[in-house]
């Protein structure tokens, strides 16, 4: 028995010590990946307490102080927007405190790439605490995270955008034929799935027999945008390129089938409510990804002069260099540069203001953006308030799209 004991206290040892060791390893270069791990970590949190918590918060008074207990997928609710309420005020008082971070001689800078324990520790603890709090918060933020979640499509937006310019100038630069093909081929393929998407998108919600006026309206719109990406891109003064428009129309089409199929299970027009389990499943499925990649790009691409993430005094702006990189020699010139005040690669706050954001999307997607909670405890259909909110953000997204086509012709001497 003593043994024992001494054996697990000594593999204990070792554990700590080995997290320690792999957190102190968390550099300048790997912060930002680090805190895209911290990100998904929250995620697979509040996916595990969504299938798990419910029996536990059951038992908690200040959580089930109904006079009925609610259903179980009430519980599964409150226990993803608690956690997520959690990440949001961590991310938010991490982006309130870089505000302002001009040069990395700034004592928050250390704070930004440093301090992983006391970081995680805190998060830990935040999180915790958010079990503490009264439903009639956790209703609010549910409400406020709405609004943020649409703040977020439109920041995955203008990472798609900037995604897509880069693609296509990559593969200009190259100036050959096989890769003008290339453009040509994957510019056919994608506006030959947002024709069939489309196709399907009729099939499901303008069931034959009802009046759908609505939903007939926004698949046309969404029609009409695809053809007028083509025809602005391809205008002789425009000089765009048809890989951009062909990938937006593409995304235009799938918020309108996120919009869509957010609409209430009980409306006549929503063709999917037969197989509203596994579209959910999938949906859900498809929007955290996506969500993650969204993320996971904004770190990576962070100090890009083609982002929001990069301020105008970035030794970066303007630089097509890569944002991580690996090459020793520069690493070796960047250490005999310490001395010097360098101002920062890229905005800390915006950087820390898009977990926070993406915080509220991932609880909206676990959640389905169709429940609430009223005081009775019963579930509170707002399905419609999700629909508006996603084809709002498509309008948003042909609007900055063509923006990005005509701007540089309405304000020739400034860059975009």
């Amino acid at each position: 028995m003593w043994a024992a004991s001494c054996l697990a206290s000594c593999c204990a040892a070792c554990a700590c010590e080995a997290c320690r060791s792999a957190v102190g390893s968390i550099g300048r270069r790997s912060a930002r990946i680090a805190y895209c791990g911290l990100f998904g970590l929250s995620l697979i949190v509040a996916w595990i307490l969504r299938e798990v918590a419910a029996p536990l918060m059951e038992n908690i008074p200040w959580i089930n102080h109904f006079q009925k207990t609610p259903d179980r997928e009430w519980f599964e609710t409150d226990a993803v927007l608690r956690v997520s309420l959690g990440n949001f005020l961590f991310f938010t008082i991490l982006a309130l405190l870089m505000a302002g971070i001009k040069d990395q001689k700034d004592p928050r800078d250390q704070i930004h790439h440093g301090g992983w324990m006391a970081k995680i520790f805190c998060w830990f603890v935040i999180v915790v605490l958010m079990f503490f709090v009264p439903n009639g918060l956790v209703s609010f933020y549910e409400t406020i995270a709405k609004f943020g979640s649409g703040l977020f499509l439109l920041v995955q937006v203008v990472l798609l955008l900037d995604f897509v310019h880069g693609w296509n100038e990559s593969w200009v630069s190259k100036d050959e034929q096989f890769w003008y093909a290339a453009l040509l081929i994957v510019s056919v393929v994608c506006y030959i799935g947002t024709f069939v998407f489309s196709g399907l998108l009729f099939h499901w919600f303008t069931p034959s027999g009802h009046e759908c006026g609505l939903n007939m309206f926004f698949l046309v719109f969404t029609l009409i945008l695809a053809f007028v990406f083509a025809i602005v891109a391809l205008h002789p003064k425009i000089n765009g390129s048809l890989l951009p428009a062909s990938v937006i129309a593409l995304y235009c089409m799938y918020l309108c089938y996120t919009g869509l199929s957010s609409e209430p299970r009980d409306y006549e027009c929503n063709g999917l409510h037969n197989h509203s389990k596994a579209i959910s499943t999938g949906s859900v499925t498809l929007g955290l990804l996506s969500t993650v990649l969204s993320v996971v790009y904004s770190a990576v691409r962070a100090g890009s002069s083609t982002t929001l993430l990069s301020p105008p005094s970035s030794p970066r702006a303007g630089s097509e260099k890569p944002l991580l990189p690996f090459d020793k020699s520069n690493a070796a010139d960047e250490d005999a540069k310490k001395d010097g005040p360098r101002p920062v690669s890229y905005s800390y706050s915006f950087f820390h203001l898009i977990f926070s954001l993406a915080s509220m999307y991932s609880a909206m997607l676990l959640t389905g953006w169709s429940t609430s909670v009223g005081e009775s405890g019963k579930l509170v259909d707002v399905g419609w308030p999700s629909v508006w909110v996603r084809i709002v953000t498509q309008w948003a997204t042909a609007a900055l799209y063509i923006w990005s086509l005509i701007a540089p012709i309405l304000f020739p001497d400034r860059e975009f």
